[in-house]
């Protein structure tokens, strides 16, 4: 199968992924978490290309590592998650940029989608799956948690326990972001198709299936995009989700 075969797949599952979590986190008033998340991954992205292996494997260590660090931080200062994953972030970023090679920068910060083999698109397909089915299990939850911690701990549901999982949805889906989009872009994915969809979603099926819908058609429009004009894949689905928000915007209520 033709590489762009190959990573149109890929960019259908992670932009549905993506898009579909970015619902819950614009619902939450977090979908901008997922930015300094992906700046996170750029020490494992900078290791990544000085050794020559996969991008989305060497992201996944540290973004991991920081979702934790962010989740037991949490659990001991009266910070807010966004604050907390400021210093963190911070962190990474400096680490990246000792190690990241200059003439590498970009495919680190902006993506490089057209080396998309059969590996990378299973484990695209794979962790999407997972993703989507664990955000559909877990939403009921985590909406109500963000409403009121004392209300969910009445009905049983351990928030903490609810929030690492949160986190570590959006670690999944940024670490598979980063070889879409790169590190510096990776929260348009998350933030955008879900803010379109809430422009036209008449209820929570209608804004949930409209987010992913879009980060679909951004991912495969943004794709085909890059294999006419040769521009970088990244910021072309970034656009393209971005002419859909603009799009959405005389339907807004």
């Amino acid at each position: 199968m033709p590489s762009t075969s190959l990573s149109v797949i890929s960019g259908m599952f992670i932009g549905g992924s993506a898009g579909y979590l970015g619902s819950l986190m614009l619902s939450r008033r977090m979908a901008l978490v997922a930015g300094p998340l992906g700046h996170l991954t750029l020490p494992g992205i900078a290791l990544a290309l000085v050794w020559g292996f996969d991008v989305s494997l060497g992201a996944f260590p540290f973004v991991i590592l920081g979702v934790v660090l962010i989740w037991l931080l949490g659990m001991r200062t009266q910070l807010s998650m966004e604050a907390l994953t400021a210093v963190v972030f911070a962190s990474g970023v400096a680490i990246a940029f000792l190690f990241l090679p200059v003439d590498q920068a970009e495919a680190a910060l902006v993506g490089d989608i057209s080396k998309t083999g059969w590996a990378d698109t299973a484990l695209a397909v794979a962790a999407s799956i997972v993703v989507i089915i664990a955000v559909n299990r877990a939403y009921p939850k985590l909406v109500l948690g963000n409403i009121s911690e004392e209300l969910a701990a009445a009905e049983g549901i351990d928030v903490r326990r609810y929030n690492l999982l949160y986190l570590f949805l959006i670690a999944v889906v940024v670490a598979l972001g980063v070889k879409m989009v790169g590190g510096l872009l990776t929260a348009a994915l998350v933030a955008i198709p879900p803010a379109a969809a809430r422009n036209v979603g008449k209820n929570l099926r209608q804004y949930t299936l409209g987010a992913s819908a879009t980060g679909v058609l951004s991912a495969v429009l943004g794709i085909v995009l890059f294999r006419f004009t040769g521009l970088p894949a990244g910021p072309l689905i970034v656009l393209v989700s971005a002419a859909v928000f603009v799009l959405t915007l005389p339907f807004a209520r």
